[in-house]
């Protein structure tokens, strides 16, 4: 099958289509025809070989981890999905024509597919970091970095279980957070003093989503480093700040709740910037400028909803 492919490590430019057996779902999986996948950061520090000492991978490799599109195979023991269903998803090697996905569930009604294929990874690390927090309705939680797809993602989740939200990013998204129901603010040093500006309690828990250094100053935010959640600063700069990294703590579960809400109208999917699997290396240049503020999708043929 065709397939967006590398076969060293480097920048975008090592990127190119190729041919690679198809997969096929194991006990558990769906196997998709890929109608739309999205790109994500992660994807781009295994194709820098940051995760391998080795000089180039040990085998051709496709990248990936979220697609959507139709199930045209089922592993053993799933029986809450069948061929033909529209589905989006967790899973890897999705810039194919064919993907294999960990976890799935059904796209919503009304929801294209370009926009679903988006949705898995944001979703899956938004409700995670809220879990973590375990805060209740009415209390405020600061998300530091939420232009993005787990940011939109974040704010509107937290938002829909009540939580007051205090997004910060660059003027330019400001009225698109607010949009989704958060307080907009500025990022970067003297963040303490312009949320208490903003709120009149206590900030019960703050998400770092950018990697930018703020740990201290959300930790100040919040009186308490266990009461910070950090995606993104793996240096321990600051001691007690939970660190999320996906693995036994992940949420997957979490994708039929994102289904119900998006047709209850109380989360939307949005789209930064489309590309064909032609020009997947300009997608992920634009995904490491930081400045696409928002999921960046790849189609392996022209949009199919």
């Amino acid at each position: 099958m065709r397939a967006v492919v590398y076969e060293e490590y480097g920048g975008p430019e090592v990127l190119h289509l190729g041919e690679v057996e198809e997969p096929h779902a194991a006990p558990g999986e769906v196997r998709i025809r890929v109608a739309a996948a999205a790109i994500n950061p992660f994807d781009s520090e295994l194709r820098s070989g940051a995760f391998d000492d080795a000089p180039a991978p040990a085998s051709t490799r496709v990248p990936g981890l979220e697609a959507s599109g139709v199930v045209d195979e089922v592993g053993a023991g799933v029986d809450d999905l069948a061929v033909g269903d529209l589905v989006f998803g967790g899973g890897s090697a999705t810039l194919a024509e064919y993907a294999v996905l960990h976890h799935a569930a059904r796209v919503p009604a009304g929801l294209g597919l370009e926009a679903a294929a988006g949705l898995p990874v944001a979703v899956e690390t938004a409700t995670r970091v809220l879990r973590i927090l375990g805060l209740g309705a009415g209390e405020v939680v600061v998300l530091d970095g939420a232009s993005g797809g787990v940011g939109t993602a974040a704010v509107q989740l937290a938002v829909s279980q009540g939580l007051r939200v205090v997004a910060t990013a660059s003027p330019g998204h400001h009225e698109r957070l607010r949009d989704l129901g958060a307080v907009p603010t500025t990022y970067g040093p003297g963040l303490p003093a312009r949320v208490r500006a903003l709120v009149d309690a206590p900030v019960a828990g703050a998400v770092d989503l950018a990697g930018h250094g703020g740990l201290a100053e959300l930790a100040e935010l919040t009186d308490d480093p266990s009461r910070v959640v950090t995606i993104a600063d793996f240096s321990g700069s600051v001691p007690g700040v939970h660190v999320s990294e996906g693995g036994t703590d992940s949420a997957w579960d979490a994708l039929a709740t994102a289904a119900r809400l998006v047709e209850e109208g109380r989360l939307r999917a949005e789209v930064a910037a489309r590309f064909p699997w032609t020009e997947a290396a300009e997608a992920y240049r634009l995904s490491q400028s930081g400045h696409a503020g928002g999921k960046i999708i790849v189609t392996p043929a022209r949009p199919q909803a």
